[in-house]
C-alpha cells in the first residue's frame, strides 16, 4: 500500500474550509497570542544577539573596529531586518497563507495548483522541495549554535570553567532532545515568560550601553551601510555572511503562522522583538565604540555587569533551548507535511497532545537530528566555527521563498508586473546578496548544510518519482472495475460482512482484491474500494470527508480527503459514513493491504541507483495498518511485485 496521493482542491470549495486555529485567533486576546508568538517563534532570531555582531567583526572576514565598520554593520542588521523581516515576511509573505497556514510546503502546495504550467509548477515543486531539504540542514545547525553560543558565556563569566563548555552544551542537547517524546505542552507554557524576560532583559543592557555612548543611534540612517559599501565594497559584502545571522530565524514567522496568526505576530515583532533586538545591538556597537578589541571576545555578555554575568549566561541558555525546541517541532511538522503530500515514506508519528493537533513527535528525525547536532557540536567545538557553517541553509530557503512569492503574487493576486517587479528585484537583490556572500564560507563549514540539503533533497525527489512510476505500473496492470465487477459477481461466492481495500488510485481494481479473489475465491457481502486522498489545504471539513459511489452488486468507491496538516484515522472517519449500506462495525470489517515488493529494472524512469534507493526506502516504511490507524486484528496483507 503506498502512501496518501495528494489532488487539488475545486475551486468552490476552498472558501469553505478554515483552520481551526483562525476561529481561536477570534476568540482568544491579541495580547496572550502575541505572547505566544515571542516563547515559540521568535526564539531563534532572539538569540542571534549571542554571536551575529560578535562574528561580524571576529569571525572568518575580520573588520576594523572603526567608526564606519561599527556604524555600517549596525546600519545594515537594522534595514536587514526591516526588509527581510518586516517587510518581505510580515507585511507580505504572510499574505500568502493556505488556509491559514503558512511555510515552504504550505506555500508550495498553495501555488503549485494555480499554475497552468506543466513546466513552471515542476519548476516550482523542485524548487519548494529544496527549500525543505535545506531546512533540516539549518534544525541541525540552529541547536548547535545556539545552545553552544549561550553556555560559551561561562568562560566570560567564570574562566576557570572555560573547559566544561562542550560537556554541557551536549549534556543540554542530550536532554533537550529526550524530552521531546513526553511532548512540550507543559514546557510551552513557560517559553513565553521566559523569553519575555530574555528580550526585556538584552534590550534594558543594550539601552544602558547606549546611554554612555548614544552617537551609536545614528546608524539607523541607512547612509551608514551606504557609505560602508562605497569605501570598503570587499569587506561590505563578505561581511554580509556574518550580518544575515541577525535574521535567521526570519522564516519561523511563516512557518508558525498557523498557530498564532498574522496579526500577533506582526505585533509581537514590531512593538517588543524588534525594538529589543536592536536596543541590544546597538548597545554592543556603543561596547566596541568604548572599549574596542577587548570587548570582542563576547560584546553581548560583557554589556551585563559581572555580578550578572552568570544569571545571564543562564537566561540566555534557556533562550537557546527554547529556540532549538522550536525548530526540532518544526523539524516533525515539516517531516508530517512531506509524508501527506508524498514527498516522504511513512514514518511512525507519536501525538503528544490530546488536546492539539499540532504536538507531535517522530522518534526517527528526532534521534538523527540529536546524533547529528552532537557531531556538529564536537567537530566544530565553537559557536564561532559554528557560524561558518550558518547562514548558507537560511539564506538558500529564503531566496526561495521570494521566488514562490513572485509566483504567488503574479498568479494568485494577480499583480500587474510593473507593480511586483521592483518589490521582487528588491528582495531578490537582498536574498541574492545574502546567500553569494554566505557561498564563501562553505569552505569554512557551508558545505555542511548544503550536503544535507543535497541528501535530503534527493531523498525526497527520488520517493516523489517512485511513487509517481509504481502508481503508473499498476495502472497499466489494472482490470477496468465494472468489468471485474461483472464477471466476479457471477463466479464467486459471498460471504458475510465488510471488506476494505485500501488503493492508492480511484480508479481500475486493487491488486490486493485480485489476488484475494484468486486465492480464496470470495467475496464478501460489501465490498470497499478505499482511497485516501491528501489535498492541497492544511485541513478539510470532517462533515464532507467521505465521497461516497455504489458501484452495484455490493461495491461502493469511498474516497476520504484529508488536508496535509491532518491525522489521518480511516476507521474514525468511516463511522461517519452512512451511504454505503449499513453503518460500519469494526468486528465485522476486513482491510485488506497490498505490500509491493519492487524490483529494479531496465524500463526508462529512474536511474537503477535511484530505483534500488526507492526500494529500501518502501521497505523500511512504517506500516500502513498503523500509518492509517487500522485495528491489528481486522489487517489482511497481499503481496505482489513491481518493476519499475
Amino acid at each position: 500500500m503506498s502512501a496518501p496521493v495528494t489532488a487539488s482542491v475545486p475551486s468552490a470549495r476552498e472558501g469553505q474550509h478554515q483552520h481551526k486555529t483562525e476561529q481561536a485567533h477570534g476568540q482568544d486576546g491579541m495580547l496572550k497570542l502575541a505572547l505566544g508568538a515571542i516563547g515559540i517563534v521568535f526564539g531563534d532570531i532572539g538569540t542571534s544577539p549571542l554571536y551575529a555582531f560578535r562574528e561580524t567583526f571576529n569571525g572568518h572576514h575580520k573588520l576594523a573596529l572603526d567608526p564606519l565598520h561599527i556604524m555600517g554593520v549596525l546600519s545594515l542588521m537594522f534595514w536587514s531586518m526591516m526588509i527581510v523581516v518586516t517587510i518581505k515576511y510580515v507585511a507580505i509573505i504572510m499574505r500568502a497563507d493556505n488556509k491559514g497556514e503558512g511555510g515552504s510546503l504550505a506555500l508550495l502546495a498553495l501555488v503549485s495548483g494555480r499554475t497552468k504550467s506543466r513546466r513552471w509548477s515542476t519548476g516550482i515543486v523542485l524548487l519548494g522541495v529544496f527549500a525543505t531539504s535545506l531546512f533540516y540542514g539549518d534544525s541541525m545547525i540552529t541547536p548547535a549554535v545556539s545552545v553552544l553560543s549561550a553556555v560559551e558565556g561561562i568562560a566570560v563569566a567564570a574562566p576557570a570553567f572555560g573547559n566544561l563548555v562542550l560537556p554541557i552544551a551536549v549534556a543540554i542537547l542530550v536532554f533537550l532532545f529526550t524530552i521531546q517524546k513526553s511532548g512540550t505542552a507543559r514546557v510551552g507554557l513557560f517559553f513565553g515568560p521566559i523569553m519575555l524576560v530574555y528580550f526585556a532583559t538584552i534590550a534594558v543592557l543594550g539601552l544602558i550601553s547606549v546611554v554612555h555612548t548614544p552617537g551609536v543611534l545614528w546608524a539607523f540612517s541607512p547612509h551608514y551601510a551606504v557609505e560602508f559599501f562605497y569605501l570598503d565594497p570587499v569587506r561590505a559584502f563578505l561581511a554580509l555572511g556574518s550580518v544575515v545571522l541577525a535574521v535567521t530565524g526570519a522564516e519561523a514567522l511563516y512557518a508558525d503562522m498557523g498557530h498564532f496568526g498574522r496579526r500577533p505576530i506582526g505585533l509581537s515583532w514590531l512593538v517588543f522583538v524588534l525594538p529589543a533586538l536592536m536596543c541590544n545591538y546597538m548597545g554592543q556597537g556603543a561596547l566596541l565604540f568604548r572599549e574596542g578589541r577587548a570587548a570582542l571576545e563576547s560584546p553581548f555578555y560583557m554589556l551585563a555587569p559581572d555580578s550578572l554575568q552568570l544569571p545571564l549566561v543562564i537566561l540566555a541558555t534557556a533562550a537557546a533551548i527554547i529556540a532549538s525546541q522550536a525548530v526540532i517541532s518544526g523539524a516533525f511538522s515539516v517531516t508530517q507535511q512531506a509524508i501527506q503530500l508524498g514527498f516522504m515514506p511513512r514514518l511512525r508519528i507519536e501525538h503528544t497532545s490530546a488536546a492539539t493537533v499540532g504536538q507531535i513527535y517522530i522518534p526517527l528525525i528526532n534521534w538523527l537530528l540529536m546524533a547529528m547536532v552532537i557531531i556538529l557540536v564536537l567537530f566544530f567545538r565553537t559557536s564561532s566555527n559554528l557560524t561558518s557553517a550558518y547562514g548558507i541553509a537560511v539564506t538558500g530557503a529564503m531566496f526561495i521563498d521570494s521566488c514562490l512569492l513572485g509566483v504567488a503574487l503574479l498568479r494568485l493576486w494577480n499583480w500587474p508586473i510593473y507593480a511586483a517587479a521592483p518589490l521582487l528585484g528588491l528582495f531578490f537583490l537582498v536574498d541574492g546578496a545574502y546567500f553569494t556572500a554566505n557561498l564563501t564560507k562553505v569552505p569554512d563549514g557551508g558545505w555542511f548544510p548544503l550536503m544535507i540539503g543535497l541528501i535530503v533533497f534527493t531523498l525526497l525527489t527520488t520517493w516523489s518519482k517512485g511513487r509517481k512510476l509504481m502508481m503508473e505500473r499498476l495502472r497499466e496492470a489494472a482490470m477496468p472495475i465494472k468489468v471485474f465487477i461483472t464477471s466476479a459477481s457471477n463466479s464467486a461466492s459471498r460471504v458475510p460482512g465488510t471488506a476494505v481495500f485500501m488503493t492508492s488510485t480511484a480508479d481500475g481494481v486493487p491488486h490486493a482484491l485480485l489476488h484475494n479473489l484468486k486465492h480464496n475465491k470470495v467475496l464478501h457481502e460489501r465490498v470497499i474500494l478505499l482511497t485516501v486522498k491528501i489535498v492541497d489545504q492544511p485541513y478539510w471539513s470532517a462533515d464532507d470527508r467521505a465521497y461516497e459511489e455504489p458501484m452495484g452488486e455490493g461495491f461502493f468507491r469511498v474516497v476520504l480527503r484529508y488536508g496535509f496538516m491532518e491525522e489521518i484515522d480511516v476507521p474514525a472517519a468511516l463511522k461517519r459514513v452512512h451511504e454505503c449500506g449499513a453503518d460500519f462495525r469494526m468486528m465485522d470489517t476486513s482491510f485488506f493491504l497490498s505490500r509491493q515488493t519492487l524490483l529494479a529494472s531496465e524500463r526508462p524512469g529512474m536511474m537503477i541507483w535511484r530505483e534500488k534507493l526507492f526500494a529500501w526506502m518502501l521497505r523500511n516504511a512504517e506500516s500502513a495498518m498503523e500509518f492509517f490507524r487500522l485495528p491489528t486484528n481486522r489487517v489482511v496483507e497481499l503481496g505482489s511485485q513491481v518493476e519499475i
